[in-house]
């Protein structure tokens, strides 16, 4: 059945709030065993919807589904944020739970309606309802807007075959798409874009399994492609990432943090990054869970301040940010095994000579920062790790007093819970130019070449704790007549 929402009611004048008819459309066309609700050309606009099973959803060329920039059009029974003290983010445009076989398709677009909500990188600004709507507002409208939602685009939960393809997804306010306990997962050829509102990250897929990501270009505020696992219950497991492109202001590819279950079976390859300000790929197994048999091959890197960031460590945060909902306290230190790093071409230009922020204020990186770190708390190694066939020509140029002599290590925080440790956001600098690997059993590295633009007074290499198969690195110097000489 193909059912298009005009014959519903629906109004593409951009200011028509289309959710029931948009939702009598899913629901036809679910009732009679399935089929395409199309959207056509126009600008529907719209709160919270569900998809449901045997439906796609199809955008026309020069469609535009665009978010209410109403909080009370976007419902409260669509799951949530699985991260503490971010409730801001646990409202969503379109919703699917417990469905199976379902789709967005198209050439048109999604439109999140960014600039419509605020830019608050938690939920910590309160809004009362009379503040929002005027001095008339209900109480229960009060209550509602407590918390300056940012709504999320997508979300599904628990859901078995879908497809995403071809759209674009541009200005989220907060999340493009999570994807929860949910496997078997299509999304090829979709253009993700976030400028505007922090938390923009591209694809966030949390317990899921059978992932296939191909074809896409995602330019975000936050990580741009996420693995999480949440739960032991929903294992991270069978996945696929190739032939994208990535660019944002904090991270391209992150595996981990929420990491309480295993991700495992997992694949990047023929992927670029450009103007990365952290990290190109983060790996962090750091809520007890086991990270393994994760291969990175054929990636190019242009202004990627960390290019490559593993830790193995443990954290709790309950009253900051980052922990996940389903974590109750630090949870032992997990296990990370079996990863590869190989033919990876990482590079700088001129522009990483600069500080870059994230709206304004937010440092994410700068010269001192940049370097590939793999770390790990002493008694918990990280077990089996080759990189191989590696490429890094850094912006360089720091000097020894613009960083301390002291570099902490990886504390157990079960051990040290106040103590100040290594993790993600600190140390904000790099003791090493190039590399810095801690705490690493049976460590492979083989063709791995550094050069610097600007002369750097850091070590170029450390390699410490750890036990070595096989270490051959090179260094490229530039002389005087233009021509580079390598050595060991």
């Amino acid at each position: 059945m193909v059912i298009n929402i005009l014959d519903q009611g629906a109004k593409g004048d951009g200011k028509t709030i289309n959710t029931r008819k948009i939702q009598r459309a899913v629901d036809l066309c679910h009732e009679a065993g399935g089929g395409r609700v199309v959207i056509p050309a126009g600008i529907f606009v719209s709160g919270t919807f569900r998809l449901k099973s045997h439906v796609t959803l199809e955008l026309a060329e020069g469609a535009v589904l665009k978010a209410s920039p109403d909080i009370r059009d976007y419902t409260a029974d669509t799951h949530h944020n699985r991260y503490r003290n971010e409730e801001a983010l646990d409202r969503c445009f379109i919703y699917a739970q417990d469905q199976e076989n379902i789709g967005i398709t198209g050439r048109g677009e999604i439109d999140g309606s960014a600039e419509a909500f605020p830019n608050a990188e938690t939920c910590g600004t309160e809004v009362s309802g009379a503040e929002r709507y005027g001095a008339g507002a209900s109480d229960r409208e009060a209550l509602h807007t407590k918390i300056a939602y940012r709504p999320m685009m997508l979300r599904f939960l628990r859901c078995k075959n879908i497809r995403i393809d071809g759209v674009r997804l541009f200005q989220s306010a907060s999340w493009t798409a999570a994807f929860l306990d949910s496997s078997y997962i299509w999304v090829s050829r979709v253009h993700i874009f976030n400028d505007r509102r922090y938390n923009g990250d591209g694809l966030d897929f949390d317990g899921c399994a059978h992932v296939f990501v191909e074809g896409c270009s995602i330019t975000g505020t936050d990580d741009n492609l996420c693995l999480q696992a949440g739960s032991r219950k929903y294992p991270v497991k069978d996945i696929h990432i190739s032939n994208c492109e990535f660019s944002s202001l904090c991270a391209g590819i992150r595996i981990g943090l929420k990491s309480i279950g295993d991700i495992y079976n997992v694949v990047i390859s023929n992927c670029t990054m450009n103007r990365v300000w952290r990290e190109g790929i983060k790996i962090e197994c750091t809520e007890g869970g086991k990270i393994s048999d994760i291969a990175v091959q054929n990636v190019v890197m242009r202004d990627v301040s960390r290019p490559i960031f593993v830790i193995l460590n443990n954290r709790f945060e309950p009253e900051d940010y980052g922990s996940s909902l389903e974590l109750s306290a630090t949870p032992s230190i997990g296990r990370m095994e079996n990863l590869i790093f190989s033919n990876i071409i990482a590079t700088d230009s001129e522009e990483m000579k600069r500080t870059h922020f994230r709206f304004g204020s937010d440092i994410m990186g700068e010269p001192k920062f940049g370097g590939i770190r793999i770390d790990a708390e002493k008694d918990h190694p990280i077990r089996g790790l080759s990189m191989e066939h590696i490429r890094y020509r850094s912006i360089g140029g720091v000097k020894k007093t613009d960083i301390p002599q002291e570099y902490p290590e990886v504390k157990d925080r079960l051990a040290y819970p106040a103590e100040k440790g290594s993790e993600n956001y600190y140390p904000d600098w790099s003791r090493a130019a190039f590399l810095d690997i801690r705490n690493v059993r049976e460590l492979y590295l083989s063709d791995i070449q550094f050069s610097s633009i600007e002369p750097d007074e850091r070590r170029a290499v450390y390699v410490e704790g750890c036990r070595v198969l096989k270490q051959e690195i090179f260094f490229t110097e530039q002389s005087d007549g233009g021509n580079e000489t390598t050595y060991c």
